[in-house]
């Protein structure tokens, strides 16, 4: 049976974008009025060292994501690096997906791989800025691989095909 390649795009600047936008949502929310400074601590910005450790976190989220997918990832190479990721830069993901592979879920394993990438970021980052938030999204990022996990495994029904 001939195999089906799902290639993912993600561009790290829409990765960037999402994880700084919701640490600022998530500061915002928790305003007091007495708080100015853990807030303004929570909230990434585009300064060089809150986006160097994103995109590190970033990094690695991808780095586990690719050993999750592993059963689906053929790479030929031999060499592995530790470099950090371009925030004009895009990290691409090749799903070799089994012929009756359903289609229809592409959209859904792109937003997933996404938004767990970007949960698995903000989890890092609150680790260091907000401990109490930290573990919702990671709890989010686990449900965001559990949803991979099942649009990868959606197949789509035999037809029969008719004898003339």
């Amino acid at each position: 049976m001939a195999k089906k390649t799902l290639t993912v795009t993600l561009y790290l600047s829409e990765l960037l974008y999402d994880v700084q936008n919701k640490t600022y949502l998530t500061g915002r929310s928790r305003q007091t009025g007495n708080n100015h400074e853990e807030v303004a601590h929570m909230q990434a910005n585009e300064d060089e060292e809150n986006e160097n450790q994103i995109l590190r976190s970033l990094g690695n989220a991808f780095a586990n994501l690719k050993t999750k997918l592993s059963e689906y990832i053929e790479e030929s190479g031999t060499t592995a690096t530790n470099k950090l990721l371009s925030k004009n830069g895009t990290i691409q993901l090749a799903l070799v997906m089994p012929s009756n592979f359903n289609q229809a879920t592409s959209e859904t394993i792109s937003a997933a791989l996404h938004q767990y990438l970007v949960n698995t970021a903000i989890g890092d980052w609150f680790t260091i800025t907000n401990k109490n938030d930290a573990t919702d999204y990671v709890t989010l990022a686990a449900a965001n691989l559990e949803e991979l996990r099942e649009a990868v495994n959606k197949r789509v029904r035999p037809t029969r095909t008719t004898v003339a």
